[in-house]
């Protein structure tokens, strides 16, 4: 894929799959706006491919950090792809017993970060007729989860953001989808267990955990000219795990 004269916009870009799906479009000709709360690890990337990555710290639930930050991007160059990646895990508690506090922080991340995102720079594509748009989703966007109630409603909920934001977007050529990565090794899963994850991976039909990188490909394949006739999907990096039932 050729990202040559193109701008992605990477939200969680410091690590993991945000990382890795800025340092392929980066290896890959492209732009890339950087925004994540950590501004040392975003300078670490600026270091490593110079002119082309522009960073622009923020945290996606401050409203008007999100806001500041998007500026900062367009003016570095038009917004050809937005990655709305940032998200957290929350808390986990029985859906009686969840605090609506921890209810409201992982909203303000993982939904409301990305419809802000989304409606910010959506009507500059609209107006260019042009663009790419892919939030992050997960397993939870398309089963149930015990015990995360937030985390399962934020992720249906992105899913329906891509879904309506592909309807509108179509008549303008802007697309939109929905990545739906499965057991994925991140920074996230530091603090599991070895023995914990081996399990985890007995729950994947190729019984292994997937890599960054191999969701990063397919990230940036959504974002790409590649996937021009691709919009209002889900698409799914998780070994196997939503598209078989193992008896």
């Amino acid at each position: 894929m050729d990202f040559a004269g193109r701008h992605v916009v990477v939200t969680g870009a410091s690590t993991g799959i945000g990382r890795a799906t800025a340092e392929h479009i980066l290896g890959s000709g492209g732009k890339v706006t950087l925004i994540a709360r950590s501004a040392d690890r975003l300078a670490e990337l600026r270091e490593l491919h110079g002119d082309a990555a522009h960073v622009a710290p923020a945290d996606v639930a401050d409203a008007e950090g999100l806001t500041a930050a998007l500026d900062a991007a367009e003016a570095f160059a038009p917004i050809d792809g937005l990655f709305c990646n940032a998200g957290t895990g929350g808390s986990f508690a029985p859906l009686e017993d969840y605090a609506a506090d921890d209810f409201d922080a992982l909203m303000a991340v993982n939904m409301l970060g990305a419809l802000r995102a989304v409606q910010q720079v959506y009507p500059r594509m609209k107006a260019r007729r042009k663009g790419a748009i892919l939030i992050t989703g997960s397993l939870a966007s398309e089963r149930g989860m015990a015990m995360n109630v937030a985390y399962v409603m934020s992720k249906h909920a992105v899913l329906g953001l891509a879904r309506a934001a592909a309807v509108e977007g179509a008549p303008f050529g802007v697309r939109a989808n929905c990545l739906i990565p499965g057991f994925i090794d991140t920074p996230l899963m530091d603090g599991i267990p070895p023995e914990q994850l081996g399990h985890l991976a007995q729950k994947v039909p190729q019984l292994r955990l997937g890599s960054s990188a191999e969701t990063a490909a397919v990230a940036a394949f959504l974002l790409s000219d590649a996937a021009s006739h691709v919009t209002g999907q889900s698409w799914a990096v998780d070994g196997g795990v939503l598209g078989t039932l193992r008896v």
